[in-house]
């Protein structure tokens, strides 16, 4: 395979994704697994699409590796996949945002499946989301509910459903652009909307919710409510660098004004700012479980005073406030002090 060119790592605008030269013996799916140092959850993944499999002239399996170093992926997905599943390495990290490039245009199925190397889903998965688009065949994506699970696969939280029947939601746009309600594992987009909308652009956090959005304000969407695919959180994903240098809030502010251009004009103010009071909201009360979870007080006054950058409104101030005072105290050591006393 040609190795990539040099581009810019976070593209500026949506890159395009041209369409496939030769559809003769197109596969009905393309599951695409974007692997960046997932290493200890891989074999999972891997595993649950092997047991979905439909065979090789319905299922393209492929993973795209960015150049992973905690691990052999390569042999992995030999001794997993046992000549099943492809395996396509990035010569040099290229980033999130290109790797998803290089996942859909490697893609030749009719929907692309975007699985991040920490998530899986579970049986049933493929055939409600074929029950969506064949019902509803002018969708632009189709979508299950999903879950939240932890490091061993234990759920610790399910997502809220969206409707209470399975069908299309219409006037979504509106929802959608308040804040990011599902996951890419649940998500399977057709390569046609790929190729009509271009691929993940402008920022590494919340380039999935953007394109959701994308997605609403172009095409309607088909869900169905059945909890169908997991959503990993672990001590990687949810707690990078970008937590110590605010990255994550500058990208999330920049998501919001992208989707700004994307909503009718008489909802645009109005969902913008409860957006950022939203994501507010959220950064000032991650703060906390940075401080006490992580013992990360630079990362945590980060995202406390982040939030308030981004939007001041009562929940986020007081979170924040508290978070000051707990440092400008000495909070913690404190603590440790009163519980050897008590």
């Amino acid at each position: 395979m040609r190795k990539p060119e040099q581009r810019e790592r976070i593209p500026s605008r949506p890159p395009l994704i041209a369409p496939l030269h030769d559809e003769t013996d197109q596969p009905i799916w393309s599951v695409m697994i974007a692997v960046d140092n997932t290493f200890t959850y891989l074999n999972t993944t891997l595993l649950s699409i092997l047991e979905l499999d439909q065979g090789i002239g319905i299922m393209q399996m492929l993973v795209v590796d960015d150049a992973s170093t905690d691990g052999d992926v390569e042999q992995l997905v030999k001794d997993t996949g046992k000549g099943r599943i492809g395996y396509f390495r990035q010569p040099s990290k290229v980033g999130r945002l290109r790797n998803l490039e290089t996942c859909i245009k490697l893609s030749r199925g009719k929907y692309v499946h975007l699985l991040y190397g920490d998530n899986y889903v579970m049986p049933g998965f493929y055939d409600e989301i074929l029950s969506l688009f064949n019902e509803f065949p002018r969708v632009g994506a189709a979508f299950t509910e999903f879950q939240y699970i932890n490091e061993r696969g234990t759920p610790i939280w399910k997502h809220q459903p969206l409707a209470k029947e399975r069908g299309l939601l219409k006037n979504w746009v509106k929802a959608v652009a308040l804040r990011q309600n599902t996951e890419p594992s649940a998500m399977v987009i057709k390569r046609t909307t790929y190729e009509k909308l271009g691929s993940y652009f402008g920022a590494e956090h919340g380039e999935f919710w953007e394109m959701t959005v994308r997605i609403a304000a172009h095409a309607e969407l088909a869900y169905v409510p059945k909890v169908l695919a997991n959503f990993r959180i672990h001590g990687k994903a949810l707690y990078s660098e970008a937590l110590k240098s605010g990255k994550n809030i500058e990208d999330v502010t920049k998501v919001i004004g992208i989707i700004r251009a994307y909503l009718p004009l008489d909802v645009r103010d109005e969902v913008n700012a409860m957006s950022k009071k939203y994501f507010s909201q959220h950064f000032a009360q991650l703060s906390h479980k940075i401080y006490h979870e992580l013992n990360d007080t630079e990362a945590a006054l980060k995202q406390a005073w982040g939030a308030l950058v981004l939007d001041i409104n009562w929940i986020s101030f007081k979170y924040s406030m508290l978070l000051f005072i707990k440092y400008l105290i000495a909070y913690k050591v404190i603590r440790k002090w009163v519980e050897k006393l008590s």
